[in-house]
């Protein structure tokens, strides 16, 4: 039976799991029960293998081809982590932890991957072994990375690496990838602005830190408009702009500055760090104050294989035959670009349909597209890893 057709009739059955897992949901590594449901599925499908705490709260489970000739490993990953966010949809099965939500739609992710674990377990039509990854802490925490150094990669022999996310505003059904870089380097920096306070009433006794602070932020939008080239992307924003006194006559002794920086390109992510740290302090120096930057590097770029792409693009086609196979790159990050940097693959989006956009708090995954995503997961395994 293809594999969409065997995914219709588990669509209440993986439903369901989503659902129980959209009304649980877990923050960062702390997805313990999370993990535990994962984990006691995987073993109710009949996995050769299920392990757990990689990565921290990671549960990787092994699935065997009928035949392995060619001892060949891929890799499918989902993530399992929800948001601080308090939840505004009014589902019956909305979250029953107040500040905690599924807001992006990992419950869907997570959902769809054991509905292919339950689908290759039972049918085995494959030439290898397959390797689920079920990964905590994507939103900031970089779970992946964890799962990365926590030797993943070596200790089941995985080649090839795949995953998905879902995607508000493209329709159902439908798969959006581009090969290269397809999502951002995600980095993050504090400058703390250290004048001289004092008196609102007697400024030229200070060094006005609101001021000096003021002007980095508006030199900082220079690095974009006028410093990196305009046909590489580049994004500096300043989030946080906090004094140590909320007196209306209180000129601050110290501004903390908090903001992030996304690009495409190595070269380009380092040029700016360069310029954030010169602007800050240089900008500082001129009004007689002083900046400390602390520039943190985050997720590195999403780059998909090309070939990789190819063999993602070729199996979403067989899906549903709605591939946008070069779609424009987007600036949000993924930490999935770690085991991206670690095996060659492939991250594709699929349609969510016309709902809020993730990370809102009205956002909900669409239960309609769990056969898709869950096709597409198996199809890359008899894709990549034909029965012989």
């Amino acid at each position: 039976m293809p594999p969409k057709n065997r995914f219709a009739e588990l669509l209440p059955e993986i439903s369901a799991w989503r659902r129980d897992f959209h009304e649980n949901p877990e923050l960062l590594f702390e997805v313990h029960r999370t993990a535990a449901r994962v984990a006691e599925l995987l073993r109710g499908f009949g996995c050769d293998e299920v392990t757990e705490g990689i990565g921290k709260t990671g549960v990787v489970g092994v699935i065997k081809g009928k035949t392995d000739s060619r001892g060949r490993v891929i890799g499918l990953r989902a993530d399992m982590d929800a948001l601080p966010i308090f939840e505004a949809t009014g589902l019956p099965y909305a979250s029953k932890t107040p500040g905690k939500m599924h807001a992006c739609g990992h419950d869907g992710h997570t959902a769809m991957l054991l509905g292919a674990a339950k689908y290759l377990a039972e049918t085995r039509n494959f030439d290898g072994t397959t390797v689920l990854i079920f990964q905590p802490a994507e939103e900031g925490g970089g779970g992946g990375r964890e799962m990365v150094n926590d030797g993943m990669m070596e200790r089941w022999g995985i080649q090839e690496v795949y995953g998905m996310h879902n995607m508000p505003g493209i329709p159902v059904g439908q798969f959006s990838i581009r090969p290269g870089a397809l999502m951002a380097a995600a980095d993050q920096f504090d400058v703390v602005v250290t004048g001289k306070g004092g008196h609102a009433a007697k400024p030229h006794e200070t060094i006005d830190t609101t001021l000096v602070a003021a002007q980095i932020v508006v030199a900082m939008q220079s690095i974009a408009s006028r410093n990196v080239d305009p046909l590489k992307q580049v994004v500096v924003s300043i989030c946080t702009f906090r004094t140590e006194s909320e007196a209306y006559n209180v000129i601050p002794q110290t501004v903390l500055l908090r903001g992030t920086v996304r690009t495409m390109d190595p070269a380009v992510q380092d040029f700016v760090e360069a310029r954030v740290k010169a602007i800050a302090e240089g900008t500082a120096a001129a009004f007689g104050a002083s900046a400390k930057v602390d520039y943190q590097r985050g997720y590195p770029v999403t780059m998909n294989a090309p070939e990789n792409t190819e063999h993602a693009v070729k199996v979403a086609r067989a899906v549903s035959g709605q591939v946008d196979a070069d779609t424009a790159p987007l600036m949000g990050a993924e930490d999935f670009s770690f085991m991206l940097n670690a095996r060659p693959g492939a991250y594709i989006f699929l349609g969510n349909g016309d709902t809020a956009m993730v990370h809102h708090p009205a956002y909900n995954f669409d239960d309609n597209a769990i056969p898709f995503g869950s096709s597409w997961y198996a199809g890359m395994v008899e894709e990549r890893m034909p029965a012989a």
